[in-house]
């Protein structure tokens, strides 16, 4: 009677995990293409501002 509660717990734990994986399986690729972007974005702000110092400072 008393190991009903954390069985249950274990259960419930492992379906959240199998739900978790099976979803990241499902979307990796879409997970992949918004780093990717999110990278992209980050590059040409960072050349930007970078450029944007440069031309400040050379006169």
């Amino acid at each position: 009677m008393h190991n009903s509660r954390p069985r249950r717990l274990a259960q419930q734990l492992c379906r959240t995990t199998t739900r978790l994986a099976n979803w990241a399986a499902a979307h990796h690729r879409a997970a992949l293409g918004h780093l990717l972007r999110g990278a992209c974005y980050g590059t040409g702000t960072g050349l930007v501002s970078l450029t944007v110092y440069w031309i400040q400072h050379r006169a």
